[in-house]
């Protein structure tokens, strides 16, 4: 006899893990054209370290600010990955280019736990709080939205109009959680890495996926 669902799991929860093909919970991870490309490669990196399979998926526009600010080889139709991840984090990496849809992330069943947008364009997050789906990116996080699972998007831009503003809120109404890429110093950042650890650190964290950036805010610890 099969049971039914007790209700819908409230968007932007913690996650609940749904193993993929080689027994690790599956992240959908997207790549738009905003800046912050290092943001991306951190997740990536971490997500996998922490026992993750992603699911990566890049724009042509994500591809070039990659290539620019993280050094991404290979030609634009065939990045060279192993330019960002070593070996050991590659595989359990799956890579689709957002022009093609008919890839796992495009349907529910991939059972992924979560899906990221990071960075998320302002034109990714328009699309996704007007229902569009053009390419597979924006099809990954409407899919996640649809299905009730946890769906992040980090945009970087800024300032932002007060369009940009309204389709935040949207988005964040239908279930998604808006997390503009606005890292804190109050861990007295060293380097660019330690900014990029801060942001990287709070998606995780609202995934519930475990890491041990030093990214804490110390409190009364500190005199």
């Amino acid at each position: 006899m099969s049971r039914r669902n007790s209700g819908p799991r409230k968007a932007g929860g913690s996650a609940r893990l749904r193993p993929s093909a080689d027994g690790r919970p599956a992240l959908v991870v997207g790549v738009t054209g905003a800046s912050g490309a290092p943001y991306a490669v951190r997740l990536v990196e971490r997500a996998v370290r922490a026992g993750r399979r992603v699911h990566l998926i890049m724009t042509a526009a994500g591809r070039l600010v990659l290539a620019d600010e993280a050094g991404l080889g290979g030609p634009p139709e065939k990045p060279d990955l192993s330019t960002l991840w070593p070996p050991e984090v590659l595989a359990h990496v799956a890579y689709t280019p957002a022009e093609f849809l008919a890839a796992p992330p495009a349907s529910g069943t991939l059972q992924a736990e979560a899906a990221v947008i990071i960075p998320c364009s302002m034109n990714t997050l328009a699309a996704l709080a007007h229902g569009l789906a053009a390419n597979l990116v924006q099809r990954a996080g409407a899919v996640a939205l649809k299905e009730g699972r946890p769906l992040v998007v980090v945009p970087r831009e800024m300032p932002m109009t007060p369009i940009d503003l309204e389709n935040m809120a949207r988005l964040a109404a239908a279930g998604a959680v808006v997390m503009p890429a606005a890292p804190a110093f109050y861990h007295r950042p060293r380097s660019v890495a330690d900014l990029v650890d801060f942001v990287v650190a709070k998606v995780l964290d609202r995934l519930g996926i475990a890491h041990d950036l030093a990214v804490r805010w110390p409190g009364a610890e500190r005199p």
